[in-house]
C-alpha cells in the first residue's frame, strides 16, 4: 500500500482528548500494520477498548482514520491542538475546506520517520 495523509490519536489514558497527529502514514504488505512517527501500528481488528489499532512495543490503542474534509477529526467531546507534520501542511490544506491551519487547533511539529526493520525483527524474533 502507498503511504496516505491520516489522523492518529492515542487513546490510552486519554479518551478522547489524546494527543493527535496528522501526518503521512506508511504500511506494511499486509495493510494490517502502520507505521508512524517511530512506531508499529497492528490492526486489532475492533477488539480494542477504544481504539482501532495498538503500538506493538506497550499495546497502547491509538485510532487511526483517514481526515475529514471539514477538518472536524477529532471526536465532538474530545479536545486539544491536532499535532500536524510541517511537512505535510500544504498536502492537508489541498484536502480540507479551508486554506489556513487554525492556531488554536493545530501545532506544527517534525514527525520522525519509523524503522521499519527494527519492528519486522520484533515481530518476527523466535521465542525461547
Amino acid at each position: 500500500m502507498k503511504p496516505e495523509l491520516k489522523y492518529i490519536e492515542l487513546k490510552s489514558g486519554f479518551g478522547d482528548n489524546g494527543p493527535a497527529w496528522i501526518g503521512i502514514a506508511e504500511f506494511s504488505k499486509s495493510g494490517r500494520t502502520v507505521y508512524f512517527n517511530g512506531k508499529a501500528l497492528k490492526n486489532s481488528n475492533a477488539r480494542g477498548i477504544s481504539g482501532n489499532y495498538y503500538d506493538v512495543e506497550n499495546g497502547d490503542e491509538y485510532w487511526i482514520s483517514g481526515i475529514k474534509k471539514n477538518g472536524t477529526d477529532r471526536h465532538w467531546t474530545g479536545g486539544g491542538k491536532i499535532m500536524i507534520d510541517r511537512k505535510v501542511v500544504d498536502l492537508y490544506l489541498s484536502l480540507v475546506d479551508f486554506n489556513v491551519l487554525d492556531k488554536n487547533r493545530f501545532e506544527l511539529v517534525d514527525v520522525v520517520p519509523t524503522d521499519k526493520q527494527k519492528f519486522a525483527e520484533l515481530e518476527n524474533e523466535k521465542l525461547n
